[in-house]
């Protein structure tokens, strides 16, 4: 009887090992499918994959460090202009070009 109670372990252990290896199949495949629709709705959802926000990321923090800079150059440039931005005397006083200081003539 010991004889036959091994073969019937062995049976059972060979069966255990075949039905664990189907069940990993079977979570393999079914991992693969939810990826696949997971992946088909995030499509259809237009959702931005992670390197093109990384890169949109990047382009805007440029963006912003060249906007400070822009903004502490301005700054800089109105201190040189003077009080209220105003602008230079010399150009303030300069006359429109073309105007010679007469009035237009009325002949009809």
């Amino acid at each position: 009887m010991s004889q036959t109670s091994n073969r019937v372990f062995d049976e059972l252990a060979r069966l255990m090992t075949d039905a664990a290896g189907v069940a990993r199949g079977m979570r393999e495949e079914a991992e693969t499918v939810f990826r696949s629709q997971a992946e088909k709705v995030l499509r259809d959802l237009d959702v931005v994959q992670r390197e093109e926000f990384e890169a949109v990321r990047e382009m805007a923090s440029r963006a912003r460090e060249e906007n400070e800079r822009l903004a502490a150059r301005i700054v800089e440039l109105e201190k040189r202009l003077g009080p209220e931005g105003a602008a230079p005397k010399a150009a303030a006083t300069r006359k429109p070009r073309g105007s010679k200081g007469s009035a237009p003539s009325t002949s009809d």
